[in-house]
């Protein structure tokens, strides 16, 4: 039986402090607390840059670590999305393409499982870039309404880049499962 290591599980309980920040940074959002919303986004975009940094640099990598890192980031921006689309602050159909992107690659890894032809997922690059334009464009909209700035020359060049990376990564993420599947 292993002893509980506090420096070897850092990586992981900042993790599950990100996740812990979502459900705040949603009812900040909800309350139109734009300031501190923005804030916890950013404490939430630091806390994943530390752990990855400890993680690597301390060779404390671990499988929760690798499963935990991209629920947490994904599980925050997706509620972003939605609570800002609910908020009629980004397109809803901007929210539902990148819940839809996520639960598409969600049931694929299920329907592989199921079927005993277990998919490894690894970020592709146009997946990792979907993912900065996502961050991007949501730290843009807080920071906006958090500083008053409006950045309505760029919001809808920013959606639309969010909207064609999601397709690019969706369809790209469907065709190598297809392949596995038929292989």
């Amino acid at each position: 039986m292993s002893s509980f290591n506090l420096f070897n599980s850092l990586p992981n309980l900042i993790t599950v402090a990100r996740l812990i920040l979502v459900p705040v940074t949603i009812a900040l959002i909800m309350s139109e607390s734009w300031v501190a919303a923005f804030v916890v986004f950013a404490v939430a975009g630091i806390s994943d840059a530390v752990d990855g940094f400890l993680a690597k640099r301390f060779k404390l990598q671990s499988e929760l670590g690798a499963y935990l890192d991209p629920l947490a980031d994904k599980t925050l921006l997706v509620s972003i999305y939605v609570t800002l689309a609910v908020l009629g602050v980004l397109p809803r159909t901007l929210a539902v393409l990148v819940v839809s992107r996520d639960l598409m690659i969600i049931g694929a890894v299920i329907i592989s499982w199921v079927l005993h032809r277990p998919v490894e997922i690894r970020p592709l690059p146009i997946s990792k870039a979907n993912t900065v334009v996502q961050i991007i464009l949501a730290g843009a909209i807080l920071g906006a309404k958090a500083f008053g700035i409006s950045i309505t020359p760029w919001l809808d060049v920013m959606v639309l880049l969010v909207a064609t990376l999601t397709i690019a990564s969706m369809t790209a993420y469907l065709a190598q499962w297809l392949k596995h599947m038929s292989s």
